[in-house]
């Protein structure tokens, strides 16, 4: 008998406001003390990109601009499991 295949069900977060990982990339820029002109230079991240998900209307920002921008400060963006 053959093998069927199944989809996992992940867990999903709801939130209301914003992505809680731009509150952990906020810590991040916040700690560095560096200004958002030098992240931009570090990351390659755009000013508003950045300005988006602190002041601005950016609920979801993709993972590979809050990875690129959490490195410039020094700090690694990793997800785990469980």
């Amino acid at each position: 008998m053959a093998k069927r295949s199944v989809l996992k069900l992940y867990k999903s977060y709801m939130f209301r406001q914003k992505d809680p990982a731009i509150d952990l990339v906020r810590t991040a820029v916040a700690d560095s003390e560096m200004s958002h002109t030098e992240i931009h230079n570090k990351s390659g991240v755009s000013i508003g990109a950045i300005n988006g998900w602190f002041y601005g209307e950016t609920k979801r920002p993709q993972h590979c601009t809050l990875e690129a921008v959490a490195r410039a400060c020094g700090k690694k963006f990793v997800l785990q499991d469980k």
